[in-house]
């Protein structure tokens, strides 16, 4: 251990008073020495994501301690910016969520800065509809999204209800920088902030409202009284708003898994609660086994992701958060052109690294296609640069590949609740002209070809790994790879760089913007494939998503096998 670190681990020795941080760390401190560097050799970084770590002692990790930086942190920008400051907090489900709350509203409290918090877990989106709908001037999230249990997370919100990001998230991190852990903040208790009118208790009619803004984005005609639902929040924040807006569109034969409808933040049913990853389903697998629904659908921990499964030929099929996000692009198109609307005049954002297939439905239905850098804060940023034009009904739907739609603008993130009402909408709709979403997505297939896209992850743990990371990264860029798979690199964007943002369709005319700087490579191969290199923004590890686009199913699989082999290669 580096004397900067055991430095560190010094001071906390001496100051550290909470009884169970201050028990784990005298066992770190008796025992692997390894550990003990990894939770001190540096602090979480606050970026555009907030912060997210493993729970425990120390600097690398989330604690009340360094809960408690961040909020003095982001309380210094806002007494910068804002002359009567407030600020929204939500939790979701997970371990130490409803303290670290309590550690914020008191720390900004002190600091003069309005809080209004809920009294129980609420899903993300729905925090991001409380900013905008209560006029505040950020909002906080705990919450570690779909990561496994030992994680915790803060993400940091603007007044428009969007992630903070780029300058506003580098100034917070200088403010977090500048503020000593220990001495540096300021705290008043929780029940005194009460009495002095500084913390605010969050109200239903909000949620109601939220409800009522999520109900507006209902198709007409597609409700069914008769359709059946399998649903599972994964023991998270899912299940007050998406029981209540299945119920408003009378979708009231929902069966919940009972083992998940709990909230828990130990996630005791998967290890992993990520509706992109099958395990995470199997318990609901089995209940549709018993109920034959028309159709399951999760939501992970805080409610901003959605996954399904289709019942389909005896069995219930997967579909990838790109399928998800590429049906609803297409059906809401074909809804839209029935009402009369003007296509040409919609804008569908995406991101680098999900699927090309909507370029291909720009070209059939005339909509215009944005594409920017991974977080759904650079969807909300669409959302925001339309409104100032005057032209948010412009706005059709964002999604990510990682299972993250939106449709609406009552807020800036990625939206679960809206997803799940639509998604059911859409089978239903689907089902009344004899298709179900498998065979509804092979139908999209056949008109413009094979899309398939993949993963490839290589996780690095600790300071080593991130080490490691970088190394990857700069190697890549060092010696870029002339072909990948046997696919010759026939063109590379380099996102660190400024960038273009990717566009087409539509009438695109806002002018050409530019992509934030941002660590992530991208490989145009011979063929229309492709490959994108990219450290994760929340977790240990370096992702490569692969592209393939083909005549035929089988041919793009193949490419993608070619593809994954190969990029396992490139991030070993």
């Amino acid at each position: 251990m580096d004397a900067k670190t055991q430095a560190t681990v010094d001071r906390w020795l001496e100051r550290c008073d909470d009884p169970d941080l201050r028990h784990e760390l005298d066992e770190l401190v008796a025992g692997d020495e390894e550990q003990l560097s990894d939770a001190f050799y540096r602090s979480l970084s606050f970026g555009t994501a907030g912060l997210r770590g493993v729970l425990g002692v120390g600097t690398n990790r989330m604690n009340r301690y360094v809960v408690a930086q961040a909020t003095q942190g982001l309380a210094t920008y806002l007494n910068a910016h804002y002359d009567k400051p407030s600020v929204a907090i939500a939790r979701d489900s997970r371990n130490h969520g409803e303290e670290f709350q309590t550690v914020a509203a008191e720390v900004l409290a002190a600091n003069g800065v309005k809080v209004y918090v809920y009294p129980r877990i609420e899903p993300v989106p729905l925090l991001s509809f409380t900013v905008r709908h209560l006029h505040a001037s950020a909002g906080i999230a705990l919450t570690a999204s779909h990561n496994p249990a030992k994680y915790n997370g803060y993400k940091a919100y603007d007044e428009n209800g969007c992630q903070i990001a780029n300058d506003a998230a580098d100034e917070i991190s200088a403010a977090i920088g500048a503020t000593d852990i220990f001495d540096g903040v300021r705290s008043m208790p929780f029940d005194e902030a009460v009495d002095k009118g500084l913390v605010v208790w969050t109200g239903d009619d909000v949620i109601d409202a939220y409800l009522d803004a999520v109900q507006l984005q209902s198709q007409p005609g597609c409700d069914n009284p008769d359709f059946k639902v399998v649903y599972t929040p994964l023991n998270g924040t899912g299940m007050e708003c998406v029981s209540k807006i299945l119920k408003r569109i009378d979708v009231t034969n929902v069966t919940v898994v009972p083992e998940q409808a709990e909230p828990n933040g130990d996630f005791p049913t998967c290890p992993y609660p990520n509706p992109e990853i099958r395990e995470a389903l199997e318990l609901g697998l089995r209940l549709c086994d018993k109920v034959h629904p028309d159709l399951m659908l999760a939501t992970d921990p805080d409610a901003d992701r959605m996954g399904t499964a289709i019942p389909h030929e005896g069995s219930y099929q997967l579909l990838t958060g790109n399928e998800m996000g590429i049906l609803l692009i297409d059906w809401l198109c074909q809804m839209k052109r029935a009402a009369g609307e003007d296509l040409t005049r919609k804008v569908c954002v995406s991101t680098i690294v999900s699927s090309d297939a909507p370029d291909a439905l720009s070209a059939e239905y005339g909509f215009e296609m944005r594409r920017v850098l991974t977080g759904f804060k650079y969807i909300g940023g669409q959302i925001d640069l339309l409104k100032d034009a005057g032209e948010e009904d412009r706005f059709l739907l964002g999604y990510e590949e990682s299972y993250g739609y939106l449709v609406g603008t009552h807020v800036r993130d990625k939206d679960a609740v809206v997803a799940s009402m639509l998604a059911c909408q859409m089978a239903s709709w689907y089902a009344a002209r004899g298709l179900d979403l498998v065979e509804a997505m092979e139908a999209i297939y056949q008109r413009i070809g094979y899309y398939a896209n993949g993963v490839v992850n290589s996780f690095f743990e600790g300071e080593s790994g991130s080490e490691r990371m970088a190394q990857i990264m700069s190697g890549l860029r060092a010696n870029p790879p002339a072909e990948i798979g046997g696919y010759a690199v026939e063109g590379v964007t380099d996102y660190a760089e400024e960038v273009e943002m990717p566009c087409v369709g539509g009438l695109q005319k806002d002018g050409v913007q530019h992509l934030p700087s941002s660590n992530v490579l991208e490989y145009r191969l011979a063929e229309g494939n492709k490959v994108i290199v990219r450290p994760s923004g929340t977790e240990p590890k370096v992702k490569a998503y692969i592209f393939s686009k083909a005549k035929t199913r089988e041919e793009t699989e193949a490419i993608q096998a070619k593809l994954g082999a190969a990029a396992k290669e490139l991030l070993s």
